[in-house]
């Protein structure tokens, strides 16, 4: 009876390691940082990090976050931001088949979507102003 309920425990942790390795290994996107002269590579990492803490989109996971200074710099200059304190970021992400997102198509991915982040000065930390397509 206690190798039963041995080999019984030793199932569900073997089991519990797996499902959470699949869904944590899944979640963590890939990141591109491109060359800047505008902002130091731990400024970028800094604004990367703040989009991927803030990405809460109901049945939806996170694959690719980048950031690249051309289309950044343009975008920022047609929406009469600030230059030095504005920065966007790019980002992929996949929605599921499930239906738990009202407003995003199921069985989808969704690309290049923009992240426009703001800070007060440089040495602020950066928060998302807005985001969309």
């Amino acid at each position: 009876m206690k190798k039963l309920i041995l080999c019984f425990c030793l199932i569900v942790v073997i089991f519990s390691s797996a499902t959470y390795y699949k869904r944590y290994k899944n979640n963590t996107p890939t990141i591109e940082i491109s060359t800047s002269t505008k902002f130091s590579q731990d400024e970028i990492q800094q604004a990367i990090d703040c989009v991927q803490t803030n990405f809460s989109f109901p049945a939806c996971t996170l694959t690719k976050l980048w950031y690249d200074e051309a289309k950044s710099n343009e975008l920022i200059t047609l929406n009469s931001m600030d230059t030095e304190n504005s920065i966007m970021i790019f980002s992929n992400f996949d929605v599921d088949g499930s239906g738990d997102n009202p407003v995003l198509t199921p069985n989808s991915t969704y690309t290049n979507y923009m992240w426009f982040l703001i800070r007060e000065d440089t040495n602020s930390d950066w928060t998302i102003d807005h985001f969309g397509l």
